[in-house]
């Protein structure tokens, strides 16, 4: 019987896994991300996939199959077609191998949202290299750090970067810079990435031995960033994210989102995944970005909360200017989001708002639509399909509704470790995230914060999060950081930096009324420093070590 058992169940595995390919295989369709094409195109994207495997950049060049004259990218400059990206990167790939004279492992980008991002990161692919993708908001001798540690030789960069490359240049051996973008012309003998796409068009370097990856940095708030690697899901990943959020195939969206950032780049790969046209400018500005929307009928729309945080902030008679009647979805992600802001852009343009939770060491883990937000607005929602989670007490068991806890992932998309050789903690096959929270009795989740970021003052455990959020409901407050800070007496205390909304004033013993009246007094933080704005990293998150006073 038990024999017979096992026999039964091969088939029962095998039908699980033929249903489970037809749903993905029937999101892809509805989605368009699928769409017949003439048998000549299929051949064409088999040869790719062929060449280039699933890594995140082939997708460009699938999508130059598919729209050769679509437009891909429009940016200060105008707009490109994929075809035309593939051209460029295949130039700038033979001028880096022409200059260098050799083999490349490694191509650092420091660039914002534009063309020259999106050439370098193409080419790194072409010579088979990692693409090393900086934060724009580094110091020099943080640049320096990471250059070293991860081997780069090459570095593309903004000119308005010259004086951060500065470091780098004194450490980094035989340094090739190239200026991917420049508001002035170049001089005579210094390397551009326009340069060299204009003498070497036409060109395209030989068949890498080996494919490169994309190397993405965790955000480095309170030190020297890690550099990550990552497998594709494959269509499995891509079939949970738009089941969550719907994604159309040829349609446009804006990408506001840093594209260094983990969150950003995801953004830009889904849109070339789905052949989408891609609207961006160099620097985020509210209103500009609602212009962009509605200019370019965009049906999507990417940022970081603070982004959005930053739109609702403009005056009525400016939001007034703008309708976003084609936006179908916003997706945002990389940090806290801030309720009311939320709540207000959606009373505002529509219930579109998708708030994921992700981790550049696991990709997308749960999407809150807005349903989730609506209920609770500062809810993660439930993990995408394909995507396990589990929330842990400190013995490892799971952990009653309501209940804080580690927050365990299991997904589709496998973390490859980090480039430094450091290495994430794995627990019966899931990947401790490093943050704690919640799941309510319906399964959303609630994240708390990190785990590193739980502070015991006088005995008491206590989540900054949970401060931060009573604070930022406080009508004079615009934004709020809480933060733990060594204390003689208590061993450490709770210190809250504070930014006061626009013809609003309070005193620290108001916010700390504020806050006694809702949580334990031990939650009551015992500093409150008031600031004209919180230290944020590009990618919206705040930067504790860089917050003065009792911070330090």
């Amino acid at each position: 019987m038990t024999g017979l058992r096992r026999i039964l169940r091969i088939p029962l595995r095998l039908l699980h896994a033929l249903r489970s390919q037809l749903w993905v295989f029937g999101m892809l369709v509805r989605s368009r991300m699928l769409v017949w094409m003439s048998p000549a195109k299929y051949v064409a994207l088999v040869r790719v996939i062929g060449d280039q495997g699933t890594t995140a950049t082939a997708s460009f060049a699938l999508a130059a199959v598919r729209r050769p004259g679509g437009t891909a990218l429009v940016d200060e400059r105008g707009s490109l077609t994929w075809q035309q990206l593939q051209d460029r990167s295949a130039a700038l790939a033979a001028g880096v191998l022409d200059v260098l004279g050799g083999p490349v492992d490694v191509v650092a980008v420091l660039c914002r949202n534009h063309r020259g991002f999106v050439d370098a990161l193409l080419a790194s692919s072409r010579l088979g290299a990692d693409a090393l993708l900086l934060n724009t908001g580094f110091s020099g001798p943080q640049l320096a750090d990471v250059m070293e540690r991860e081997g780069a030789r090459v570095i593309v960069y903004d000119e308005e970067f010259a004086d951060v490359v500065a470091d780098a240049r004194a450490r980094v051996d035989g340094l090739v810079e190239i200026l991917g973008w420049a508001d002035r012309r170049v001089p005579e003998g210094v390397l551009s990435s326009d340069g060299l796409i204009a003498a070497h068009h036409g060109q395209a370097p030989p068949k890498p031995a080996g494919r490169g990856r994309v190397v993405l940095l965790t955000s480095g708030t309170t030190g020297t960033p890690k550099g990550a690697r990552r497998s594709g899901g494959g269509p499995d990943e891509l079939a949970g994210m738009l089941e969550a959020i719907p994604w159309r195939g040829e349609e446009t969206v804006v990408v506001a989102a840093p594209m260094f950032h983990a969150w950003g780049f995801g953004q830009l790969v889904i849109a070339a995944t789905m052949a989408c046209t891609v609207v961006t400018r160099r620097r985020f500005d509210p209103e500009a970005t609602l212009r962009l929307v509605d200019d370019h009928r965009a049906t999507g729309l990417s940022v970081v909360p603070v982004m959005l945080e930053r739109i609702m902030d403009l005056p009525e008679e400016v939001l007034d200017r703008y309708s976003l009647s084609s936006l179908r979805f916003v997706s945002a992600s990389g940090s806290r989001m801030r309720p009311q802001s939320v709540i207000a852009f959606m009373d505002r343009f529509g219930d579109v708002v998708h708030n994921s939770y992700n981790a550049t060491e696991a990709g997308q883990i749960s999407v809150a639509g807005p349903a989730d937000l609506r209920h609770a607005p500062d809810t993660a929602g439930r993990p995408v399909r394909g995507t396990r989670l589990r929330v842990v007490d400190d013995r490892g068991r799971d952990a009653p509704a309501g209940v804080v806890g580690r927050i365990l992932v299991r997904g589709a998309s496998p973390f490859d470790g980090y480039t430094g050789g450091d290495e994430k903690q794995f627990v019966d096959g899931y990947m401790v995230s490093g943050d704690v929270g919640r799941l309510d009795p319906d399964g959303r989740l609630y994240v708390v914060g990190r785990d590193d970021d739980m502070i015991v003052s006088g005995g008491e455990n206590v989540h900054p999060v949970e401060v931060e959020k009573v604070l930022g409901q406080h009508r004079a407050v615009r934004d709020v950081v809480v933060v733990g800070v060594d204390d003689e007496s208590f061993g450490q205390r709770l210190a809250a930096y504070v930014v006061l909304a626009d013809g609003s004033s309070a005193t620290p013993d108001d916010l700390k009324a504020h806050v006694r009246a809702q949580l334990a007094g031990y939650k009551v933080p015992r500093d409150v420093v008031f600031l004209d704005e919180l230290p944020r990293n590009a990618s919206g998150k705040v930067m504790a070590r860089e917050l003065p006073g009792a911070a330090r």
